[in-house]
């Protein structure tokens, strides 16, 4: 494991909750702003009173100059430390099952908000992790966690110092390099996802770099019959994961359309 030393702050009722009960961070304390409803105040500071951790009250003014642009819902969680998987744990937990190994890779997605939407959909699906470069892409980071509303406690996440490198030994162990591209003519559709494989999303200004294409074993990408060229990489993900859990799921030998 890969510690990161800097403390963060963990923004949102669902983040700061899913990390509570489920996160692989320790929570140092919770920072609850002066005056806020006790709604979904009162679930958070059982939880907290339960597993021993300071309750702060602080100004909704003071936490907003803290989490600048950060819809933090006058709730937040001072952690102590996020812990980043490592590749080897990533393909360990993934090949349990042959041939159900499922992991993502983000090729140089800078857009917090798109990162965190993806870990969302990911976990969703249960993806069994994530890979994202260490340069030139975002990290986990407050809008991270708070878009993913406290998914990402369920989705290892793996920083790797060279995305293709990392690409180049999963093929190695076995997976299949799958990248998402809209100018594909092969549809997720009529791909066969019934194997171990690394799902790879570019971002949305320059979508698959060259060294993550030279990677791919295949190029999929998702019909389209209306008049938007693109999709949110959250969104992509979602349709591509529900073909690969549709498929999947179906029986062999059973009708696919």
């Amino acid at each position: 494991m890969i510690m990161e030393k800097t403390p963060y702050l963990i923004p949102g009722f669902h983040g700061v909750r899913e990390a509570l009960v489920h996160g692989p961070v320790r929570i140092k304390e919770v920072w609850i702003a002066e005056g806020k409803k006790p709604a979904r105040t009162e679930e958070i500071i059982r939880i907290a009173e339960e597993r021993k951790i300071p309750i702060r009250l602080r100004r909704g003014s003071e936490l907003s100059q803290l989490l600048p642009e950060i819809a933090h819902q006058g709730i937040v969680a001072l952690a102590e430390k996020f812990t980043y998987s490592d590749v080897d744990h990533l393909i360990d937990i993934s090949l349990k099952n042959k041939g159900q190994g499922l992991l993502i890779a983000a090729d140089h997605i800078t857009d917090e908000g798109n990162l965190g939407s993806l870990i969302r959909t990911a976990a969703f699906f249960g993806v069994h992790g994530l890979l994202l470069p260490k340069k030139r892409s975002a990290a986990v980071s407050p809008q991270v966690l708070k878009r993913s509303s406290g998914a990402y406690v369920h989705l290892p996440i793996a920083r790797v110092v060279n995305l293709g490198r990392a690409l180049d030994l999963l093929k190695s162990k076995g997976f299949w390099i799958i990248g998402s591209t809209g100018e594909s003519r092969e549809s997720i559709y009529q791909f066969d996802w019934k194997r171990d494989l690394v799902l790879v999303f570019g971002s949305e200004q320059r979508g698959l770099t060259r060294i993550a294409r030279d990677c791919c074993d295949q190029l999929v990408g998702i019909p389209a019959s209306g008049h938007v060229e693109s999709l949110n990489v959250g969104v992509a993900g979602g349709v591509i994961l529900s073909e690969i859990f549709r498929q999947r799921e179906t029986p062999e030998g059973a009708h696919r359309e």
